[in-house]
């Protein structure tokens, strides 16, 4: 699964795939973020080989009058604000919950992605804890 936060409306963007992550499916999901939007976009991503390859580098140079990326560290998920929002998917999604078959579970978080996709606000409270947790100020767009 494929996600990306506005942190100004909280409105979500997410796409999941079948398969391995890989730089042609993430250059699908930034595709498909530049399509539904016309600010300029701050990716913040981790060190994740499909977000460090020379054909994403490639990508994001070809794409840098829409996109500025800020990569985080290595092995820093708690820098990334979006990690609460996976966490809350997984708890709505999953948590004491038995999954006979894949589809099911993967209905089930679709369904959760969805729920958060409708519910901007929540996507934003998520993001005002990652900030007080980290010692930041929550500042929105007027």
């Amino acid at each position: 699964m494929f996600g990306a936060i506005d942190y100004c409306s909280g409105r979500l963007f997410f796409q999941g795939i079948e398969g391995r992550f890989h730089s042609a499916s993430y250059h699908a999901f930034l595709q498909m973020l530049m399509a539904d939007t016309t600010e300029h976009l701050f990716l913040i991503h981790d060190g994740a080989r499909s977000h460090t390859s020379a054909s994403t580098k490639a990508f994001l140079a070809a794409h840098h009058d829409r996109i500025t990326e800020h990569p985080f560290p290595s092995y820093s998920p708690d820098d990334n604000p979006i990690e609460y929002l996976w966490k809350k998917t997984k708890q709505r999604a999953t948590h004491n919950k038995y999954f006979k078959e894949f589809a099911t579970l993967t209905i089930s978080v679709e369904n959760a992605l969805a729920y958060f996709a409708m519910h901007p606000e929540e996507v934003l409270g998520l993001f005002g804890r990652y900030c007080e947790e980290n010692g930041l100020e929550l500042k929105q767009a007027a």
